[in-house]
């Protein structure tokens, strides 16, 4: 989910050389992009200006995001949302496991990088461009969510209801990202996850002190 930043844990096994020369490589365009953005604003930021920073070609920058808004929206953990949510237990509510791995992923992420996340879902919200590209990757997130949802409840991945509520539970993390960046970022945001995860338990009720 990129949303907000995609969730997950920390990877579990250490990778080749082969995957860490990936990882550092990427590591690299990333923080080059950020050092951009921070100086000069993002859409003043070029691909050819970040391949120069990071020390690689623009046709490698291509190769890793192919598109700019794809250095803001990923990282190297995206790809580790199905197989955490996988581990947890079998008989676990799907919002209880994606709550465990949700809390923990943005646990860690505040606690390595607290501006980097700030800056990241501020983009997030501010730029258009980097908005629409959200959207669509929404959808990636969404299709892996539908197979582990199909798993926890004997449905098929395709049915109406696994597809409406995975991709429900998306939209509103990305709100929930939206959301704290709005507010500069004052709120706690594992608070903000497990707010927007019970209404997918409890449904949407009055505030205790309506304004």
């Amino acid at each position: 989910m990129t949303a907000a930043r995609t969730p997950s844990a920390e990877p579990s096994a250490r990778p080749g050389l082969r995957e860490r020369k990936k990882l550092k490589t990427r590591r690299a365009i990333r923080t080059a992009t950020y050092a951009l953005i921070e100086e000069q604003g993002y859409e003043a930021t070029t691909v050819e200006q970040i391949a120069e920073a990071a020390e690689v070609s623009p046709s490698t920058v291509l190769r890793y995001f192919p598109a700019k808004e794809d250095i803001v929206l990923t990282d190297e953990y995206d790809p580790l949302l199905e197989s955490e949510l996988r581990a947890r237990p079998a008989g676990e509510p799907i919002v209880e496991s994606l709550r465990h791995v949700l809390r923990r992923s943005a646990g860690l992420g505040l606690a390595a990088d607290p501006e980097l996340s700030r800056l990241r879902t501020r983009l997030m919200t501010e730029v258009p461009a980097v908005r629409a590209r959200m959207l669509e990757s929404m959808s990636v997130t969404g299709r892996a969510l539908c197979r582990v949802i199909a798993e926890r409840t004997g449905r098929d991945p395709g049915d109406l209801e696994v597809r409406a509520f995975a991709m429900g539970l998306v939209g509103a993390l990305a709100e929930a990202a939206a959301y704290w960046a709005e507010h500069g970022h004052r709120d706690d945001l594992p608070a903000l996850v497990d707010r927007t995860l019970a209404l997918f338990g409890g449904g949407l009720t009055e505030p205790e002190n309506p304004r």
